[in-house]
């Protein structure tokens, strides 16, 4: 164990401190069986949905730009952009894989979770319907979607092989926005919100201010270069909005915010900026040594100051501390 003494939810792994927060070298699903029961807050994480992308020899077409799972885009003046995953390439076999692990994935999850406490899931339009329907057969309640309005690369693609037959037609809308699912564990019967909130810190979502409430869509941009070029992750989203995200899920300022597929950190580089702690697991050795040396850089980004809702007055409050 690293850094001295080792934060309770770090168990018997490796593990590292990084400032307030804690990063933890372990697969979730078991990570979460041990913790214990009730013992942390909210979540937000944007997960591999434990399917194809992320199976070596998927992993390996990636770095040869040969496709596979992952579209790998052309490049546009002269700037080559990062693959992205083609879930419309899943088969059926593949999508029942992908339920069953969300349905065990939402059932440890109720487990560990504070009554009330909430989880922020990065989905795409193709497959949140398939996401949502595991995470509440595993337990949780939906309780809406938080849109990330962000112009992706995704869809408006004229049919394969027969883009010159079928010039007019594209195959998918173009994709002008991420879907993040917001779900929430059930409180216990008769319990309002206010009493949860008493009891577990857990419940409702923090406000942007004292006038302004946590809002579900947020205009967004697209990752900048620089925190790429710290963290090279081809999921990486910005710090602008994982630090609005972090901000919503502890409603009184205070608890423990866990991201269980770490990925390089964004989501615990986040929590830190913010000034919460963050506890991150990720199982794949190479990321979570590049999450402890990209935590501490992304945390210290500055972000723009983009407005909380389309036509509104640019962001004050936490905004003028640079949170978002």
């Amino acid at each position: 164990m690293n850094n001295g003494v080792p934060h309770p939810l770090a168990l018997d792994y490796d593990a590292a401190r990084v400032g307030r927060s804690w990063i933890v070298h372990a697969d979730c699903l078991e990570w979460l069986s041990r913790i214990p029961e009730n013992s942390i807050h909210g979540i937000v994480t944007d997960p591999p949905y434990g399917v194809k992308e992320y199976d070596l020899d998927q992993l390996e077409k990636r770095a040869a730009g040969c496709g596979g799972i992952w579209r790998i885009p052309p490049s546009f003046d002269g700037h080559a952009r990062a693959p992205l995953p083609r879930f419309t390439a899943l088969d059926v076999e593949e999508r029942k894989r992908l339920r069953h692990f969300f349905m065990d994935w939402a059932q440890l999850t109720v487990r560990a979770l504070r009554p009330g406490g909430h989880v922020f899931i990065a989905t795409n339009a193709f497959i949140a319907q398939l996401l949502y329907a595991a995470l509440v057969e595993g337990g949780l309640e939906f309780r809406g979607q938080v849109i990330r309005l962000v112009r992706t690369l995704r869809g408006g693609d004229r049919p394969k092989n027969f883009e010159d037959e079928f010039p007019g037609v594209s195959s998918l809308p173009k994709g002008c926005y991420e879907p993040w699912g917001l779900f929430r564990k059930p409180m216990p019967a008769r319990m309002t919100v206010g009493e949860c909130l008493r009891n577990w810190q857990t419940g409702g979502l923090r406000r942007i201010s004292a006038e302004r409430p946590f809002e579900d869509l947020i205009p967004s941009e697209r990752t900048s270069k620089r925190e790429r070029g710290i963290a090279d992750h081809p999921s990486l989203k910005p710090q602008s909005f994982l630090r609005r995200i972090v901000h919503a899920a502890l409603p009184l300022g205070e608890g423990i915010i866990v991201d269980p597929f770490m990925g390089s950190g964004s989501t615990i580089a986040a929590c830190e900026a913010v000034g919460v702690c963050g506890v991150g697991v990720e199982r794949f050795r190479d990321y979570f040594d590049l999450a402890k040396a990209a935590i501490s850089r992304l945390a210290a980004v500055e972000v723009p100051k983009v407005d909380r809702e389309v036509g509104a007055e640019p962001a004050r409050a936490a905004g003028q501390r640079g949170l978002f």
